[in-house]
């Protein structure tokens, strides 16, 4: 079983976060540098699949302060030696396709083709509509949006995405879609340089540009989909070949997703889906579910409890949620002692046939040494157990 890291960098324990505007504090910032750091370097040598980061600006209540996780990916990159790095994930709606084509190739180079490529939806409004105004006109979209504006989120994220690939997979490139025109219509270009040494030019004007460097991995980076939770998105990731990332959710939700990716890729059930899980080990559970309290409990109600990510654990039959106990046995959370949670991973395997796991890791939130504890007790305790 592969293991892979998700990390929502937040810059202070729950204390400085409540005492209000952490994101200003330098010096938080840069513990949790120097904390990612360490936790980085440990999951290398432990032999980690990936790590990965999220995307969202103006976070100024210290919480998930990852504004651009490509350079986080670098930071990493550039203090390891194998571990592969990622995004989980750019939010395209309110990204220039192009710029993320050629970061990603750039950092797959960089980083000896350790790059993968995660990319997301967007659904905080705050950020999203500043940053899409100019590109898109686009607004954030959180589970539940009004129709249209799930939907054009959406089309302008899928169109992003094509370009990303055409950039990456073509010699040269053009594009004419709802949002982005490819070259730009009527753009001059005469250069006798490009005569010579170049192409994409008919009769003075621009027809194709050339988008380089191209990716170190051919024909391009794992492509991933976080917090993949309806049928929609299920049957665009195994029509694209992107690894839909399942958050939390209520089992017949799961089961059902699983069945719509084998049966719209064609491929063995569980292949090409990955589960989402907060990880904390301690001594014992009890302890674990107290350091619980204060990161993945503490986030979940303050942060994504409002953004309506809890109706995913709703039966969608009777509307009753998962428990806390029902996700604490069935493995919808990994915390307890290395016993327990080698249970929780093994109670994952026996209902889902999935053999990638996504660790959800409050670096920040938790303290450097229960994150640098959690992470070597997974790997050489409770791994081993299940055969990871």
């Amino acid at each position: 079983m592969k293991t892979s890291l998700f990390f929502l960098p937040s810059i202070g324990r729950k204390s400085d976060i409540t005492q209000g505007m952490a994101g200003f504090r330098g010096d938080l910032y840069g513990r949790m540098l120097a904390e990612l750091s360490e936790q980085a370097v440990l999951a290398d040598d432990l032999g980690y699949e990936s790590i990965n980061f999220t995307e969202h600006h103006f976070h100024i209540e210290g919480i998930e302060l990852s504004n651009n996780p490509v350079m986080l990916d670098l930071y990493v990159a550039m203090q390891t030696k194998r571990i592969k790095v990622g995004q989980l994930g750019i939010v395209l709606p309110a990204e220039n396709p192009i710029r993320v084509a050629e970061n990603i190739a750039m950092l797959d180079h960089m980083t000896g083709g350790r790059a993968c490529a995660g990319f997301a939806r967007g659904y905080q409004r705050r950020w999203v509509d500043v940053m899409a105004q100019q590109t898109h006109g686009i607004h954030g979209a959180v589970p539940g949006a009004p129709k249209d504006i799930d939907d054009a989120n959406r089309a302008a994220f899928e169109e992003c995405f094509q370009i990303i690939k055409k950039c990456w997979t073509e010699e040269m490139t053009s594009f004419d879609g709802k949002y982005w025109k490819i070259p730009a219509p009527g753009t001059p270009w005469d250069l006798e340089t490009t005569d010579k040494w170049g192409a994409g030019v008919e009769d003075g004007m621009l027809k194709q540009i050339g988008v380089v460097p191209k990716p170190l991995q051919k024909p391009h980076p794992e492509l991933f989909l976080p917090f993949s939770s309806t049928e929609r998105s299920i049957r665009w990731c195994a029509a694209e070949g992107v690894v839909a990332v399942l958050p939390p959710l209520h089992p017949k939700r799961e089961e059902f997703l699983l069945d719509v990716y084998a049966d719209a890729s064609g491929r063995p059930r569980g292949e090409g889906v990955a589960v989402l899980r907060t990880l904390i080990i301690a001594d014992t559970d009890e302890e674990a579910q107290a350091l619980a309290e204060d990161s993945s409990t503490f986030a979940r109600n303050a942060w994504f409890e409002p953004f309506g990510f809890g109706r995913g654990l709703e039966d969608p039959d009777t509307g009753i949620r998962y428990s806390p106990e029902e996700m604490f046995k069935s493995g919808h959370v990994l915390y307890g002692s290395p016993d327990t949670v080698t249970r929780q991973l093994e109670a994952i395997r026996e209902r889902l046939p999935v053999d990638w796991v996504f660790a959800w890791c409050y670096t920040g939130l938790l303290t450097n040494e229960v994150m640098l504890r959690t992470l070597e007790s997974y790997a050489t305790e409770v791994l081993p157990r299940v055969g990871g």
